[in-house]
């Protein structure tokens, strides 16, 4: 595995990986763009990278400043998968890349300073933290905002969980979205500091992995043993969290992540696992269509839900070739 550091459009930030065994026979090569912090919420992911790496795919994976320049470099070419729910992108400028594996749910905590605010009612006029323009944790704060009745002064893009539960604690920020992991963070470093927001319980696409249309179909040995890998890696860490720690340790990932998150890789996941925060089938059409309603209800997507067509935004092609193959669950 290696790192690319990729150059132009202001894609000046990316974070070295620990280089990995060449591959013993070549299945193909793919470059991913994270827009996000390296941390250990994406263990479960680089564990599968590493498998695909054994079986022959020559992988490089480069950590950006934002969502935005990870889109930017997929679009652009200069990086071949990102890490995202890229919808308003497809629909806006009508982008030649579809979505193509469902890695997580949408699985947030709406957060804010007790000290300032209680209640969502509280927030009209506040200025909010999330994570990215057109990500999850934005769809999810502006659906709870026009359900409120409220509107926010600013709304902010601070990538990583980790960096804006981070900042929660410091003061720099009152009103945020975080992940499971960063809102057990928040309970033990600052008890009775932070309020979690109630809201209902949403099923929509958290993050997924996405390509140009044509990558998607030129590469489609290498994605296929990417797809299965991820399956795989999904499938034996819903049947049990606790191998998260074991496969770390076996594949040598992240090793450079702090202490406290490598302690915390077991709860973390085993709340991941119970909150069903880790499709195990990698998407399908129904979930799609679910996200359709999300999307377009919290405003991320124009149009009605019903009108748009799974196609124009996902390629399930090798998701559904490798169910097939595996069985589904």
């Amino acid at each position: 595995m290696k790192l690319s550091f990729i150059k132009g459009i202001g894609l000046a930030t990316a974070v070295a990986l620990l280089a990995l065994p060449a591959a013993a026979q070549d299945s193909g090569s793919m470059r991913v763009a994270f827009g996000d912090v390296p941390g250990g919420e994406m263990v479960n992911f680089m564990i599968a990278v590493a498998r695909a790496e054994e079986r022959g795919v020559n992988v490089e994976v480069s950590y950006l400043q934002s969502e935005d320049l990870a889109a930017q470099a997929i679009v652009s070419g200069q990086a071949d998968i990102g890490v995202g729910t890229p919808y308003a992108l497809i629909q806006r400028v009508n982008a030649p890349i579809r979505m193509f594996y469902q890695l997580s749910m949408l699985r947030f905590y709406p957060v804010v300073n007790g000290e300032l605010y209680q209640s969502w009612e509280d927030l009209d006029g506040a200025d909010v933290a999330v994570h990215g323009r057109g990500s999850g944790t934005e769809a999810i704060m502006q659906w709870m905002a026009a359900a409120s009745g409220v509107e926010y002064n600013s709304v902010s893009y601070v990538p990583g969980s980790g960096v804006r539960a981070g900042a929660l604690l410091q003061g720099r920020i009152n009103v945020s979205i975080v992940d499971y992991e960063r809102s057990r963070l928040l309970e033990r470093e600052a008890p009775g500091r932070f309020i979690f927001l109630p809201m209902p319980e949403i099923t929509a696409t958290d993050e997924a992995l996405y390509a140009n249309r044509d990558w998607l179909e030129s590469e489609s040995e290498a994605v296929t043993i990417l797809v299965e890998e991820l399956i795989r890696t999904w499938r034996e860490i819903n049947e049990d969290p606790s191998v998260i720690v074991s496969l770390r340790e076996q594949y040598n990932v992240l090793p450079d992540i702090e202490q406290i998150e490598v302690d915390e890789l077991v709860p973390a996941f085993s709340q991941g696992v119970s909150i069903d925060l880790y499709p195990s089938n990698g998407g399908s059409a129904a979930s799609v269509e679910e996200d359709f309603v999300f999307f377009t209800t919290s405003g991320t997507l124009e149009g009605d839900a019903e009108d748009l067509v799974v196609e124009d935004y996902w390629y399930l092609d090798p998701v559904e070739a490798v169910v097939a193959e595996m069985g589904d669950m």
